[in-house]
């Protein structure tokens, strides 16, 4: 492609709005919302299931079917339980880490609005310190400024309420985007790039291309599973984060080594069709594009898993954005791998129209 830098100031608007709201696990919908407000120039129509996931569809009337897919959904807290003095304890939704909790800012989600909150934690001149009690999922708590259960029930607040981190996008250096729920927003961010590119340089693909924003990814491929049934593709491209691992306490020796800033991530794995990842990587060459490798061993933990093994087979391939810092507030990406996932699945979706043989994916 011509231009050297993929991103436009609308992109980045749209990413930072896209981000800064919250899209929770289970309460996608306002995110999807967003999502879809900006797709709608690049796609014919779009699809739309129970559980929220959005679906925008190029050449909806063809029958071969291609799939680039992300999720939308992010970690977060449901509060589980409230004190008779006023503080409460919570559950995970998703894979959200107690360790970061203390003396974090919270948004309580109620049917009156936002509730503002604090994880709470004793003061380290009260700790024992001969014996420090290290947070846990038992002890974490959040303090809404109330002193009874009533004075928190008045607010709006009751168990099953959803609660997310306000964290909001900023960019380091120039060139390294931080967020929480990069993970995987970030993905959605991508394939909607991909479609306003097939758009801006006025690409017609011979086959349909479904770009997929998945729900509840973050407990168990859910959304995955059921779109898939939906959509039923026959080739599915799926792109998600995986660690950076040269930040300290990672050892490379069983996660890999894998850098942020040198490329996104092929997966290899059983899940991961053969003729497709090569497909990818060859792609990747021909463009000059980095490329770093990554084994997964059994299962990849991502959407992939869903689309592989759904419909009787659907070849499936992972693209991953390296990321540091994951399952955090402070999840952190480099702008030259966001550029570069996009172009490589845009260059893969070229090279799977030249190839006009989709009989090559079986």
């Amino acid at each position: 492609m011509a231009q050297k830098t993929i991103l436009t100031n609308d992109s980045l608007q749209f990413l930072e709005q896209y981000l800064n709201n919250a899209s929770p696990t289970g309460y996608e919908s306002e995110g999807q919302k967003i999502w879809m407000k900006y797709l709608k120039p690049y796609v014919d129509t779009f699809i739309t299931d129970t559980y929220g996931t959005a679906v925008g569809v190029i050449n909806p009337e063809a029958s071969f079917k291609v799939v680039i897919e992300g999720h939308s959904d992010e970690i977060s807290w449901y509060v589980n339980y409230i004190t008779d003095n006023g503080l409460i304890y919570v559950i995970r939704n998703g894979g959200s880490d107690h360790q970061i909790a203390p003396s974090k800012r919270v948004n309580i989600h109620t049917k009156n609005g936002i509730v503002k909150g604090v994880f709470g934690w004793p003061a380290i001149h009260t700790r024992n310190r001969g014996k420090e009690e290290t947070a846990n999922l038992h002890n974490i708590f959040i303090d809404v400024g109330c002193s009874t259960k009533e004075e928190v029930e008045k607010l709006g607040i009751h168990v099953g309420c959803v609660i997310t981190y306000p964290d909001e996008f900023m960019i380091l250096n120039g060139d390294k985007f931080v967020c929480r729920a990069l993970d995987n927003r970030m993905g959605g961010f991508m394939i909607a790039e991909v479609a306003r590119l097939l758009k801006a340089n006025k690409k017609k693909l011979p086959f349909g291309l479904y770009i997929v924003n998945s729900v509840q990814e973050e407990i168990g491929l859910r959304g995955a599973e059921m779109i898939t049934q939906t959509i039923q593709p026959n080739v599915a491209i799926v792109t998600d984060v995986c660690h950076d691992t040269t930040t300290p306490m990672i050892d490379k020796k069983i996660e890999g080594d894998l850098q942020m800033g040198k490329g996104p991530v092929i997966a290899y794995a059983p899940a991961v069709q053969n003729k497709l990842r090569d497909l990818i990587t060859d792609t990747a060459d021909a463009h000059k594009i980095p490329f770093q490798r990554h084994a997964t061993s059994r299962v990849t933990g991502t959407d992939t898993d869903a689309f592989a093994y759904s419909n009787g087979g659907v070849a499936s391939a992972l693209i991953s954005l390296p990321l540091r810092y994951m399952h955090t507030t402070v999840e952190m990406v480099h702008r030259d791998d966001v550029e570069n996932v996009i172009k490589l699945i845009y260059e893969s979706l070229l090279k799977i129209e030249n190839n006009h043989n989709f009989s090559y994916f079986q």
